[in-house]
């Protein structure tokens, strides 16, 4: 079962994404948050497998909640949830941490693949990015985490 802790400051956002996970089986909200200071709180508190995370909130944004959990001990793949267009801000989110980025225009079609890709390992950007521009991401994020390893 794929526990998943779910930050949005739009309790509709957060109902339509519950109403879609609700018909999986193999995953469960297990938590809501409605800003940044909470889900930092109940990833403290509890144990999820994702999450997933708007950028705008109302108090630390999103970018900073991947800011405080790149330092801590809690590692947890997040799944950013935005109205941002993918091709301004993915590669941002993704450098901070996240493991995927979805517009909220495109929920309802592709949450759940979204979800299954970022659980197994892989990221997630929807299919119209192109195929240079996810290699590069890939490169790039491949180059980061070889310059932070311990020596």
């Amino acid at each position: 079962m794929i526990k998943i802790l779910i930050t949005d400051d739009n309790p509709n956002i957060r109902a339509g994404v519950k109403q879609i996970i609700s018909e999986e089986i193999d995953m469960r909200i297990n938590g809501e948050a409605e800003n940044g200071r909470q889900t930092l709180e109940l990833l403290k508190n509890n144990k999820y497998d994702l999450l997933i995370l708007d950028i705008n909130l109302p108090d630390i944004n999103g970018l900073e909640v991947l800011n405080n959990l790149k330092y801590s001990k809690y590692k947890i793949p997040v799944l950013i949830l935005s109205v941002f267009p993918e091709e301004q801000f993915a590669l941002k989110m993704i450098e901070a941490g996240a493991t995927g980025y979805l517009n909220k225009m495109d929920v309802s079609d592709n949450l759940i693949v979204a979800i299954k890709k970022v659980m197994a390992g892989e990221y997630y950007f929807k299919s119209t990015l192109s195929e240079d521009v996810t290699a590069s991401i890939h490169k790039f994020i491949e180059k980061i985490r070889g310059e932070n390893l311990p020596a």
